[in-house]
């Protein structure tokens, strides 16, 4: 786990080093045990280190193998290396470290750009043929490991922050106002590949992109999980193949050279992960859990069922408790450490609790993404039972923020638009073939979409702002293609993840398996008051904003009045959403 940049020149002229060398300040929280950098032809790479694996020198990087001609950068972990690197040394390869990143090169150079089939991990690369000048982009299967990039006078520039190309100089910082509509509507999610500024692009999910030397690109999308009946099975025999792509995705994300621990908030997801490493066993499991205090009415934690899990399992609990004291500091800190503005409320929770957990161990197993590939979440139940073609329609009614037609009265008219770009997003998203149902096509939008840029994004950002490695064993590309295979009936069964609580059972107590869905409680965030709502004020009203002009001044007057009431669909803070955004972009200087 590490942060990558650089930079590729296709027209004829050779990189200064100077851009990459700016970056590597932004990357430094992602890769705090060393630096390197490399130049060569059209490219410069540069590289922040967090060692995982192979923690001597013979894993730095930038990597290059004079032998095959290759350079390369690379951020994550191919936990299923060992095997490949075996493999290769029996087609005549040999290595001169143990790492994975050299895995990665040798597995390029023998297998091209399909190699990223044979992968079992996240990742984000960028490999350079040094003879022929060609630039090889990569992302993981979930998008699980970011990779932005910006186009330059007769070149690219990439990364793995969106902070750390605007250091390096040179990016077209315009607002994307299709990129607002969708933040404003989309829940904070802006689709690959736009983000909210014009100038800065990010790689989507599961494609390779290769970059000749005259510019000319292509892109191989190598997967997208298939929501079909493809298998005939009875609901033992489903959660029988579950609990055992689950066993195999948790044994396979404890692959390190260094100690591995366990976010545990207390709810089903993380519980289990806690539970399969003890039933393989892992002893003298590390786990951590935060709370908040309450506000609102609203509790701000959940340690009553991170401590059962704990007792049962006999784990070294780690229970971080955060005053009012630290959290307001924190939320400045947290909004610097997004890469793009993401108005989610445990952004907080995640900062706060990887800042306690870095202290102690380098790499956790996370429970994000289970909602998402197993029908968790509320807005998948009225989706049963909706016809294909008013899928998109129905989604749009349970999980976008608001309505276009609400939105354009809340935006100034120079930034409305005359269609409704979020719907039409969906509608096309949700039209492709490969989803039966609604529920199919929502369940194939969200896993590949929503996740990749809200949740998935969200644990990056906040636990790398502390150099510590998330690994999510629910998106093991197989555990996902074995959901998406599911009737969508076991899915939705008990309230959503019905399948997953029934196959949990004997594993996990049934006091967590039963209890009421929770979520990362931050109580401050959704019940704005005191000096938090004095920042949000200040940012709405800073002459950035007003030059800006964003929103419409009496939309903006009517939040601030009443600074809690406006909810979303979903529940989240409308003033929040609002202030948060200004916030990020007056942090980065725009």
């Amino acid at each position: 786990m590490c942060g990558i940049g650089g930079e590729f020149r296709y027209d004829g002229t050779a990189p200064g080093p100077e851009a990459v060398r700016r970056m590597l300040p932004c990357l430094e929280s992602r890769g705090p045990d060393g630096e390197g950098l490399w130049a060569e032809g059209p490219a410069a790479l540069g590289h922040r280190r967090l060692a995982i694996i192979d923690l001597s020198d013979e894993g730095a990087q930038p990597m290059v193998d004079d032998e095959l001609g290759l350079a390369m950068v690379f951020n994550g972990c191919v936990y299923n290396y060992r095997q490949l690197r075996t493999e290769l040394q029996q087609a005549g390869y040999t290595f001169r470290s143990t790492s994975d990143t050299e895995v990665i090169m040798k597995a390029y150079h023998r297998w091209g750009v399909r190699c990223v089939e044979r992968f079992y991990g996240m990742f984000a690369f960028a490999i350079v043929e040094r003879e022929t000048g060609t630039l090889v982009l990569g992302r993981d299967r979930l998008g699980i490991k970011p990779l932005y990039y910006a186009e330059t006078a007769g070149g690219l520039r990439f990364a793995s922050t969106l902070p750390a190309l605007l250091a390096a100089g040179g990016v077209n910082t315009e607002l994307d106002p299709v990129a607002l509509h969708h933040y404003m509507t989309f829940h904070s999610v802006v689709p690959a590949p736009m983000t909210i500024l014009r100038g800065v692009r990010k790689l989507p999910p599961a494609t390779v992109r290769v970059i000749t030397s005259d510019g000319r690109h292509s892109d191989t999308v190598y997967w997208e999980p298939v929501h079909a009946r493809t298998s005939i099975m009875t609901p033992d025999e489903w959660q029988d193949a579950l609990m055992t792509r689950l066993r195999t995705a948790v044994e396979r994300r404890m692959v390190a050279d260094v100690p591995v621990g366990v976010l545990l908030s207390g709810g089903l997801d993380s519980s289990l992960i806690v539970a399969l490493l003890a039933e393989q066993g892992q002893t003298g499991l590390t786990t951590f859990s935060i709370g908040f205090e309450s506000a609102g009415g609203e509790s701000g934690d959940e340690f009553f069922y991170s401590d059962l899990m704990a007792r049962r399992f006999g784990t070294t609990h780690h229970k971080i408790k955060i005053g009012a004291d630290r959290f307001q500091p924190a939320v400045h800190d947290t909004i610097a450490a997004m890469s793009e503005p993401m108005v989610s409320h445990d952004c907080v929770a995640f900062f706060l609790l990887s800042q306690e957990v870095a202290k102690h161990i380098k790499v956790v197993q996370s429970g994000q993404g289970a909602d998402e590939i197993l029908a968790g979440y509320d807005w998948y139940p009225p989706l049963a039972g909706v016809p294909r073609e008013q899928a998109a329609e129905a989604y749009a009614r349970v999980f976008f923020d608001r309505r276009h037609a609400e939105l354009m009265e809340q935006l100034s008219p120079e930034w409305a638009l005359g269609t409704d770009a979020s719907l039409e997003f969906v509608r096309s998203h949700f039209a492709r073939p490969g989803a039966e149902t609604a529920l199919d096509a929502a369940l194939r939008q969200d896993s590949t979409v929503m996740l990749v840029d809200d949740p998935v994004k969200r644990v990056d950002n906040m636990t790398m702002a502390w150099g510590l490695e998330a690994r999510v064993p629910f998106l093991d590309h197989e555990v996902v293609e074995l959901a998406a295979a599911m009737p969508g009936e076991l899915k939705l069964a008990d309230g959503g993840k019905g399948i997953l609580k029934a196959a949990a059972r004997g594993v996990v107590p049934d006091e967590v398996i039963d209890r009421p869905k929770g979520y990362f409680p931050v109580p401050a965030i959704r019940h704005l008051s005191g000096p938090l709502l004095d920042d949000v004020r200040d940012a709405l009203s800073a002459s950035a904003a007003r030059q800006r002009g964003l929103f419409r001044k009496e939309y903006v007057t009517e939040l601030l009045d009443a600074p809690n009431e406006a909810r979303t669909t979903l529940g989240s803070n409308a003033l929040w959403q609002l202030g948060l955004l200004e916030l990020w972009l007056q942090r980065i200087g725009v």
